[in-house]
């Protein structure tokens, strides 16, 4: 059973979390609760310290896994249950690290819960050569002998039969184990840096206001503004402190790009892509489909950024700053509370029915958010639901804007998808795929944008919202998309054999920036100092990751459509992808709903959507 983090009365307390020396306290209620994972660091020491233990033993079942159906559901119950507290106590690590960057003591905890992880991947590192040497007939004769191994592990075993083919040695699965710490370090090293040491300078806007700290939330806010000239002063300011360390983020991320050919080339894929499609048993040609059709959308989206150029009014070329703020300018813009956006997600969510919006309501009821934005906490948004028997942690820095409350239910697709997942799925089943997860989310984004128009009060309100569902699309499909093919381009020139510095990678990124923004014909300009935007982008660190968002957003569409009309199975549809879970690879669990993402349809209903959102702003301004 799963506990909540304080019940609704608790949670709206105002008790105050006490942050470092000199800084404001937060208000409790606007930060999450870790002690339903572990109630002091005290514990979480404890239970490393045990689990460092159970570690070591793990490697003796690889004598006895293959001796009886019995001792092959022995070994994977224990293996199991192992891996299931490590997801729990990297969650604390990993939130309480978040929480500010700049304390090493939650630093080092992160490190030792992934030199733990690593540990278990030595020690389980025989597991799948074992298993395949077991062979699939004795392995399939075993499941029916124990129904206990199909239900719960069914999934596991043919994911690790069918990867024969890129299976090692025992002796070198255990040297690929081992390295696995040292292969995350890109990683660790990135967010030390960009969230932590790197020196962020101030700046002063028109009107006298001064930013003291322009890091990575206060640029999210202040590009937004309606003054061009602040704009580009943000921008300048911003992207000169990240050019400055163009070489060391470089490195980084050249470092990552070097892991990941690494075990490409070690398991005998024929490049990066293909390995890391591999798990999801993913046709690459859903990632190349989405490239293409991407581009072949090129001209909706000019039409986009056109239009955009009007609307702001602008004289000359439209720039790369001129992305963010509204194509449309109310006189107060709208703001949205912590409590406001709640309330909205419900409504909007409605549409799902009330199984979905009871989870939810209970999440909104509990201490399961850190909220709100202030120094050394790490930027961006996510959603942590590895602690299989917890609840899902949610990390945003909410600013009060439509995008805060946008990126909120977003993150909270996310959540209730968990809720749903460790609802219908054993643990072994519930790690779902990025691919399925962004469907959850994303389709959430697309409810609320259609529904803020639909309550729009007024016509200037009702264009705002179609502003920022055509932004939408523009920033996780295209951006997105644009963001896959950039993964492509710096991996081909490594597998080339050609060197990737930081120049070279702004080099690379900005050809495919002014490409996309049609800067060859005269729709956008496209300024070389913005051109280490890549270094922002902490999603390289993941892998071929990012394209999953804009698959998903085409997805999301075909379904969101059916939903908001009323198809009744349509909703069954989504509810039932979501309680999948991870029990099914995710190309066949978007079948199972209806949708080939092989197949040009989905993403061309996605341009199509655009182009409507486009139509409806024309006829109301006739």
């Amino acid at each position: 059973m799963r506990r909540l983090a304080f019940c609704a009365t608790l949670a709206l307390s105002t008790a105050l979390v006490p942050l470092r020396a000199a800084e404001p306290a937060v208000p409790a209620a606007y930060m999450w609760d870790l002690s339903d994972l572990y109630p002091s660091a005290a514990a979480w020491t404890a239970a490393q310290t045990k689990l460092k233990g159970d570690v070591a033993k793990l490697d003796r079942y690889k004598s006895t896994i293959g001796n009886s159906a019995g001792d092959m559901l022995a070994a994977l119950k224990a293996i199991s249950a192992v891996h299931k507290e490590i997801d729990r106590l990297s969650v604390y690590a990993s939130l309480k690290g978040d929480e500010d960057v700049r304390v090493p003591e939650n630093q080092a905890r992160v490190q030792l819960a992934q030199a733990l992880a690593a540990g278990f991947g030595e020690k389980t590192s025989w597991l799948t050569p074992t298993i395949l040497a077991i062979g699939a007939e004795k392995v399939t004769a075993f499941q029916k002998q124990a129904p206990e191994l199909s239900s719960r592990f069914g999934f596991f075993l043919d994911n690790v039969l069918r990867s024969g083919p890129h299976t090692l040695t025992p002796e070198a699965e255990a040297v690929m184990a081992s390295a696995s710490n040292v292969l995350a370090q890109p990683d660790t090293i990135y967010s030390q840096l960009s969230n932590g040491e790197l020196p962020f300078p101030s700046v002063v806007l028109s009107d006298g206001t001064k930013i003291e700290h322009l890091d990575q939330a206060q640029y999210s806010k202040y590009r937004q503004s309606a003054n061009r000239d602040d704009r580009k002063k943000v921008f300048d300011t911003f992207w000169g402190s990240w050019k400055q360390y163009e070489g060391t983020f470089g490195a980084t991320l050249n470092t990552q790009v070097l892991a990941e050919e690494f075990d490409a080339k070690v398991r005998k894929f024929p490049n990066a892509l293909s390995d890391a499609l591999f798990n999801d048993a993913m046709p690459e040609a859903v990632y190349r489909q989405l490239v293409a059709q991407a581009n072949a959308g090129l001209p909706t989206f000019h039409r986009y950024l056109k239009l955009r150029q009007k609307l702001l009014g602008i004289k000359g070329e439209l720039g790369y700053q001129d992305m963010y703020p509204s194509m449309f300018h109310l006189a107060t813009p709208p703001k949205f509370t912590v409590e406001d956006s709640e309330r909205i997600g419900l409504e909007v969510t409605a549409a799902y029915g009330p199984e979905y919006t009871t989870l939810l309501k209970k999440g909104f009821d509990a201490r399961w958010m850190d909220v709100l934005p202030r120094k050394g906490k790490a930027s961006g948004a996510y959603m942590n639901g590895s602690a299989y028997d917890v609840h899902p942690y949610l990390h945003l820095n909410h600013n009060d804007d439509y995008q805060s409350l946008s990126t909120l239910v977003h993150e909270w697709g996310h959540a209730v998808h968990t809720l749903l997942t460790t609802a219908n799925q054993p643990y072994e089943k519930s790690n779902y795929s990025t691919f399925t997860a962004e469907t959850a989310s994303i389709g959430n984004e697309m409810l609320l944008n259609d529904y803020m128009v639909a309550h729009a009060k007024t016509k200037e309100e009702k264009l705002y919202y179609l502003g920022e569902g055509l932004e939408l699309i523009r920033t996780t499909f295209f951006r997105q998309t644009m963001f896959g093919e950039f993964q492509l381009a710096i991996h081909e020139e490594v597998e080339q054999g050609k060197a990737l510095t930081g120049a070279r990678l702004s080099e690379i990124y900005c050809g495919l920036l002014k490409h996309y923004y049609g800067d060859d014909k005269g729709v956008t300009k496209i300024d070389p100092a913005y051109c280490v935007e890549w270094a922002f982008i902490p999603h390289f660190y993941y892998g071929f990751y990012v394209y999953q968002y804009a698959t998903s957003m085409a997805g999301a569409a075909a379904l969101s459509k059916d939903m908001e009309t009323g198809d009744s199975k349509a909703r069954e549809r989504f509810i039932n992808l979501l309680k999948a879970g991870g029990s099914d690879y995710p190309y066949a669990l978007y079948k199972k709903a209806g949708l080939d993402m092989a197949t040009p349809a989905p993403y061309q209903a996605l341009i199509a959507r655009m182009n409507h959102l486009m139509d409806q702003i024309d006829a109301l301004q006739k």
